[in-house]
């Protein structure tokens, strides 16, 4: 089960508590927004969520993820998934990296 948030609408503390209800109720994961309310998932909110979230509760990123480097980010907060309009952009730029490595 996937809970949708509208972060754009919530304070910190809506966010903080529903990340809690989350993980009481088992929902799998929790997601920044549905992509229809203003702004992308921040960081600050990734990270809030990723805090307040239980371990077994996934994070997804919705809108504002646009470069590997940006991917790479979110990933190492602990961001299960990312929804991304440049995934085509970001696996070419993945691939020009891994290719640069293997080069040396």
């Amino acid at each position: 089960m996937k809970v949708i948030f509208e972060n754009f609408y919530l304070r910190d503390a809506h966010k903080i508590r529903l990340c809690e209800i989350c993980g009481e109720v088992g929902a799998d994961f929790v997601k920044t927004s549905t992509g229809y309310a203003g702004g992308g998932a921040s960081m600050e909110d990734l990270k809030l969520m990723r805090k307040h979230a239980p371990p077994r509760v996934r994070v997804k990123a919705a809108g504002g993820i646009r470069t590997l480097d940006a991917l790479l980010e979110v990933r190492a907060i602990g961001v299960s998934r990312s929804g991304a309009t440049r995934t085509a952009e970001m696996l070419n730029e993945c691939k020009k990296r891994l290719t640069a490595v293997a080069a040396q």
